[in-house]
């Protein structure tokens, strides 16, 4: 009786377990749920509607929204920790060495004895009087013309009763400043004077410098006064000299009343830096004395044909890519890095790992992040500040046309003749791949074609620029007319030997 008791309360009481285990896991559920819910609101925490975060990026951000500086290391120096890696940098020194040995015995052999001299290195940086002398103008001019100019701007704006008049006033002394002082001013002399290349490019890079830091000066503390005068605040928010002259030194063009700085100077570490920009330079003149002098000495002797010119394109690839590597190196990592330890600037992001790109537009973004900076924050976001949001393909339009004219400036000026290889290769090549390899380009692949391009690239300057270098010393034009300047001597210059 008992047994088949048991059997008939056996479904009651499964009924019954199954009934009470189903409201347990159903009550884990919701707890487990919430607890998420919880968890993920206290990781990110609430924030505005969509609705509200899109109007607040159709708005101009004040500066302190723009650039953020974070205390931070550059990406090679936490590279070269790695064995792995140190041992790519020292098979580098070990082809230094193989340039120097091959040198020194080929002019052991050709002149009976070892000659240690440096005649292009003398001539590429001669002159160099002149050019400290221009630099010393360039930077005196550039601490005390802007600074003084928006002093007298910013006290006097709020009082003003012709506020637009007098900023109009204003902007265009500092314009003119911006043109015919540190444009004009620099350029001519550098034309004038004759300058050897090197000289040049320092005298021209350090006037696009100065003219860059100083319109981020005013790009920056303008809005601010701005905004102070609109809250109607007691006190005008004006930099101090100190701050200014902190950030003409400082490796970054993007002005901020301070940044964020190391506790102490590392003066092994400065030592390290400007001994390898030294020895990038030996590097530069070995790479020029073996692989790119021999090669287009002669080149004038030959008429212009297709295969010589793809021969002398692939030829080029092996010195264009080194010093490719040498200019990223020495300036970017070495230089940069040296002043940011002398300042204590603490931020050393001055570059991204570009080499890792399978797009041109990541590889643009990372190569060299402080000019980047600039562009993006006072070219093509201000350029759609002030056209829309909608005209973002004009605005990069925009900005590459700015930076390839600003390189070509650069080229031409020091080169000393009008020959727009890289302008066309910015502006063709470089706008059709920045579209054709974007950022859903993933995959190595994307990685390789890159860096084909990039070399050939790289062959394509070191040919033409280095054929119309020489087509230009051993072809000159007694009565040259304007069209001549602009016409590449190379294609027409064969010279009887």
């Amino acid at each position: 009786m008992s047994k088949l008791a048991l059997t008939q309360l056996k479904p009651a009481f499964m009924k019954e377990v199954d009934s009470h285990f189903t409201e347990f896991v159903n009550s884990l559920v919701a707890k487990s749920a919430l607890l998420d819910s919880s968890t993920s609101a206290s990781h990110f925490p609430a924030s505005s509607s969509e609705k509200e975060q899109h109007k607040a990026k159709t708005l101009r951000a004040p500066p302190e929204h723009g650039k953020i500086f974070t205390a931070r290391r550059s990406l090679l120096d936490e590279l070269f920790e790695v064995s792995h890696i140190r041992t790519i940098y020292h098979m580098f020194i070990a082809l230094l060495i193989v340039f120097i040995l091959s040198t020194l015995l080929v002019d052991f052999i050709d002149e009976g004895r070892l000659v240690l001299g440096f005649d292009l290195l003398v001539f590429v940086f001669g002159k160099f009087p002149v050019v400290f002398c221009t630099w010393l103008c360039m930077f005196c001019a550039t601490v005390f013309v802007p600074y003084n100019l928006f002093i007298w701007w910013a006290q006097g704006h709020c009082s003003s009763s012709h506020r637009v008049l007098r900023s109009l006033f204003y902007g265009m002394l500092f314009t003119v400043f911006q043109t015919a002082g540190l444009g004009f001013g620099p350029t001519y002399i550098a034309v004038s004077y004759a300058l050897p290349p090197a000289s040049r490019f320092i005298v021209i890079l350090e006037q696009v410098r100065l003219v860059m830091k100083a319109h981020s000066f005013v790009r920056e503390n303008v809005p601010r006064v701005l905004s102070s005068v609109k809250d109607k605040s007691s006190t005008v928010p004006i930099p101090r000299i100190s701050q200014y002259l902190y950030f003409l030194f400082a490796p970054t063009l993007i002005y901020r009343d301070n940044y964020p700085r190391n506790p102490v100077i590392r003066w092994s570490y400065v030592a390290t830096k400007f001994a390898q920009v030294l020895g990038s330079l030996f590097y530069a003149y070995y790479i020029f004395v073996r692989l790119c002098i021999p090669q287009f000495r002669n080149s004038s002797q030959e008429t212009f044909n297709l295969r010589g010119l793809v021969l002398c394109i692939f030829n080029s690839i092996l010195p264009g890519v080194l010093i490719l590597f040498l200019v990223f190196f020495a300036f970017l990592h070495c230089w940069l890095n040296a002043f940011a330890e002398m300042l204590r600037f603490a931020d050393r992001m001055f570059y991204k790992d570009w080499w890792n790109s399978t797009s041109y537009a990541n590889y643009y973004r990372t190569w060299n992040v402080v000019v980047h900076d600039w562009l993006y924050y006072y070219a093509y976001r201000d350029f759609l500040w002030f056209f829309g949001k909608k005209f973002k393909a004009a605005a990069m339009l925009s900005v590459f046309t700015v930076s390839a004219a600003v390189h070509e400036y650069v080229l031409s000026i020091c080169f000393g003749y009008f020959y727009p290889v890289l302008f066309c290769l910015f502006m063709c090549f470089g706008m059709v791949f920045n579209f054709i390899l974007n950022d859903r380009r993933k995959g190595p692949i994307w990685n390789v074609i890159m860096w084909t391009s990039l070399f050939l690239g790289q062959g394509v300057i070191i040919c033409l620029y280095s054929q119309e270098w020489y087509a230009r010393q051993y072809c000159p034009m007694k009565n040259p007319t304007f069209l001549d300047y602009l016409k590449p001597r190379s294609w027409s210059c064969h010279m009887k030997m």
